[in-house]
């Protein structure tokens, strides 16, 4: 099945990209945190209607969406040379263990093929340090099923290195937006298991 938006929006909400009977805007939470989040976004995934840093971007206050990838797209390095920021990334390096904590989150977000060459090819990631998340319980639900353990939505990335550094109370606005997309995404399929397998292969 699809996942990408036609450029004209007939019927879909520009903000959360759902079909407007199922637009997500009015539940979105605004949440204020101490850490500001850098989303490196593939090109790819600009228009499609699984994305959820478009949510993240929505709810957080302090968050940044840079494109990165497609022809014109002139993404600049030295937006990672700012003190104190660290990657969500499960191969980026472990922070020095009296370093305190990051003042900027950068996440990556694309597939899981498409996030890994972002992390090689982009300038300054590879010396970032990292935040490294357990990986999802099997069986979770999700819109895209990630080919690698470790593979998770960018929204509940974002989550979950928020937990870790400000608390759970920040998160769960953040875990609960990600569930009422996945409701709605699922009722225009159709609900149930074949509606669900027929998401895209490649998680974000």
């Amino acid at each position: 099945m699809r996942s990408s938006t036609s450029l004209d929006f007939v019927g879909r909400c520009r903000g959360c990209y759902l079909p407007l009977v199922r637009c997500l805007c009015a539940e979105v939470p605004r949440i204020a945190t101490r850490t500001e989040v850098l989303v490196i976004r593939h090109h790819k995934e600009r228009h499609k209607s699984t994305n959820t840093a478009r949510l993240a971007a929505l709810a957080l206050e302090r968050c940044r969406l840079l494109p990165y990838g497609s022809p014109g797209d002139d993404f600049e390095p030295s937006v990672l040379a700012q003190p104190r920021t660290w990657i969500v990334f499960p191969e980026a390096p472990e922070p020095e263990p009296d370093a305190p904590p990051p003042e900027r989150l950068v996440v990556l977000d694309g597939s899981w093929a498409q996030a890994r060459r972002m992390y090689q090819r982009i300038p300054g990631l590879l010396r970032l340090p990292g935040i490294a998340l357990a990986p999802p319980t099997p069986g979770s639900r999700r819109l895209r099923q990630p080919p690698h353990p470790y593979g998770m939505s960018t929204l509940e990335a974002i989550a979950g290195a928020l937990a870790l550094l400000e608390g759970e109370d920040v998160a769960r606005p953040l875990y609960q937006l990600h569930e009422m997309q996945i409701d709605r995404v699922l009722a225009g399929r159709g609900d149930g298991p074949l509606a669900a397998s027929a998401a895209d292969d490649d998680e974000e």
